[in-house]
C-alpha cells in the first residue's frame, strides 16, 4: 500500500486526445503524472506544461508500448521521479479501418504489436510494480457490441485487450489493485475524425440516445473514477458510449 501522500500514474498514450485528457484529469486529482509518448515529443511537452502550468506534477517519456524494455525504462523513470507507480493507464492505441477481405496484413501486423503486444507488456510491468491500492486501466472499444463492418481487425485487437484485463484481474488476487477497461463508444478525437466525411460523423452522433459524440472529458471521467479511491470495481468492461449496445 502505498502510504506516501502523492499517488503516480503512468499515461501511456499521454500526449493527445484521450490518454492527453486522462492525464490532466488524473492531475488535477493529485496524481504526479508520467506521460508517455511514441514519437511527438512537443505534443508530450505540451501536455506536461499544461499540467504543470496548472499547478500540477508531470514528465515524458518516449518509449514504445510494445518494447519490454523501453517499458522497463518507463516505469523505471516514473519510481525515479515520483517514488513509485499506483495507476498504470494503457491509453496507447493504432485503428486502421477496412473490410477483412481488404485488410493489408502488414497493417493488421502494426495494430496487433501496439494493440495486443502493447497491452500485454504494459499490463506485464503493471503487474510486477503497481503498488497495493492501485489500478491498472486498459482501452477497449464499443465496437465490439456494435460489430460495424470495417472494423474487425481493430475489434479483434481490443477483444484481446478485454480477454487479458478480466484474466488479469484474477491474477492479481492477494495485491489490492483492481484491473479493468474503458471501451468508449465514438468519441470526438483526431483518430474518430480521421477519414470521415460530415454525413458519417453526424450519422456517429445521433446513435447514442443522448445524442452526440462523447468527448475526450467524458472517457477521463470515468478512467478517473477507476483510478480513484472507491475500488471495488474489478475485472470490468466500462462501455462509456452513451448509450450504445
Amino acid at each position: 500500500m502505498n502510504t506516501t501522500s502523492t499517488r503516480v500514474a503512468i499515461i501511456t498514450g499521454g500526449s493527445r486526445g484521450i490518454g492527453r485528457r486522462t492525464a490532466e484529469r488524473l492531475a488535477a486529482d493529485g496524481f504526479a503524472v508520467v506521460v508517455n509518448y511514441a514519437r511527438n515529443e512537443a505534443e508530450a511537452k505540451e501536455a506536461v506544461d499544461a499540467i504543470t502550468a496548472a499547478g500540477g506534477r508531470a514528465i515524458s517519456v518516449r518509449a514504445d508500448v510494445a518494447d519490454e524494455a523501453a517499458m522497463g525504462a518507463l516505469f523505471d523513470a516514473a519510481e525515479e521521479a515520483f517514488g513509485g507507480v499506483d495507476v498504470v493507464v494503457n491509453a496507447a492505441g493504432q485503428m486502421s479501418l477496412s473490410p477483412l477481405v481488404d485488410l493489408d496484413l502488414e497493417v493488421f501486423d502494426r495494430m496487433f504489436r501496439t494493440n495486443v503486444r502493447g497491452t500485454f507488456v504494459v499490463n506485464q510491468q503493471a503487474a510486477r510494480r503497481v503498488r497495493g491500492g492501485g489500478a491498472i486501466i486498459n482501452f477497449s472499444t464499443s465496437v465490439l457490441g456494435l460489430l460495424l463492418p470495417g472494423y474487425t481487425g481493430y475489434a479483434a485487437t481490443k477483444g484481446a485487450v478485454e480477454a487479458v484485463t478480466r484474466i488479469l484481474a484474477r491474477e492479481m488476487r492477494g495485491r489490492d489493485v483492481s484491473v479493468n477497461a474503458v471501451a468508449p463508444g465514438p468519441t470526438a478525437t483526431a483518430l474518430f475524425f480521421e477519414g470521415k466525411d460530415e454525413e458519417t460523423v453526424a450519422r456517429f452522433a445521433a446513435q447514442p440516445p443522448l445524442e452526440r459524440l462523447g468527448t475526450p472529458d467524458d472517457i477521463a471521467e470515468v478512467v478517473a473514477f477507476l483510478a480513484g479511491p472507491g475500488h471495488w470495481v474489478n475485472g470490468q468492461v466500462i462501455r462509456a458510449n452513451g448509450g450504445l449496445a
